[in-house]
């Protein structure tokens, strides 16, 4: 930056041209993504062991917290439809909640604290260390190999979590359901499959692969774009945490006013 373009008086204020001038990098570095995604070579090889990190060793958080999700929703729900003597319809209400909402949304924050967080750092203490020079002076593409390969990953790997996720859920929501109306499994799974529509699990899966792209494409941006030293690597893991779940939040909603449009026609 010279001189000139230093000392230039801010067009509006310094904080809103700094917002629109983020917005302008990410909007580049998005650009780019898009145009190396197609662009051989391809790293088969990093891809695979990044969906092993963020799928496979994701997997006992997940089970965990779905398996959590699936008990505590079914026992908050049992009261307030035993006052209409519904108790019934539990596991018709827990399947629509878990396979269109709650499946995809968990998986996507916890994710987004566990992987984003790892990629926001992984990148941006690379970026402090200068390897990231380093590998384009030995005539590697970083943005495909570090980029690229963490995007795809997630993108691939965050549906399969939240398939998984949905399967626990419901697990943990038949034990309760068992252990307090006595329904055996091929009943409260006839109705959980009776509720819900191609439609839902479709959507389902679609917001998987949009949350997945977000946090991977949100995790890279900030680790990459992360400045010097150690402090920089600290922020670049929180900021890619904070922005990833703030726009899954406002994916959700816009996705969910879509799949409603739908459902009215």
């Amino acid at each position: 930056m010279t001189e000139k373009a230093a000392d230039r008086k801010p067009l509006l204020s310094k904080k809103i041209d700094k917002f629109f001038t983020g917005l302008a990098d990410a909007w580049n570095f998005l650009k780019r993504f898009f145009k190396e995604v197609f662009v051989p070579p391809y790293e088969f090889r990093e891809v695979i062991h990044q969906c092993y990190r963020i799928g496979v060793e994701s997997l006992p958080l997940i089970a965990l917290t779905g398996f959590i999700v699936g008990i505590v929703f079914t026992n908050q729900s049992r009261p307030s439809l035993s006052n209409f003597g519904a108790t019934s319809w539990l596991p018709s209400l827990i399947a629509i909640a878990v396979v269109r909402a709650m499946g995809p949304l968990v998986t996507a924050l916890i994710a987004a604290g566990k992987v984003g967080s790892s990629i926001g750092a992984e990148i941006g203490s690379m970026k402090v260390t200068e390897q990231i020079d380093a590998m384009e002076v030995s005539a590697t593409n970083p943005f495909k190999f570090l980029v690229v390969t963490r995007v795809l990953a997630t993108t691939f790997m965050i549906p399969v979590l939240v398939m998984f996720t949905d399967f626990v859920a419901l697990m943990g929501s038949f034990l309760s359901v068992n252990a307090n109306e006595n329904v055996s499994m091929l009943t409260f799974f006839v109705q959980v499959f009776e509720s819900i529509s191609f439609l839902d699990i479709i959507s389902s899966v679609l917001k998987a692969l949009l949350f997945g792209f977000t946090i991977g494409i949100v995790g890279c941006y900030k680790g990459y774009n992360s400045s010097k030293g150690t402090e920089g690597v600290g922020r670049a893991a929180n900021a890619a945490v904070v922005m990833a779940m703030f726009l899954i939040f406002i994916e959700e909603l816009l996705v969910l006013q879509i799949v409603n449009a739908i459902r009215m026609m």
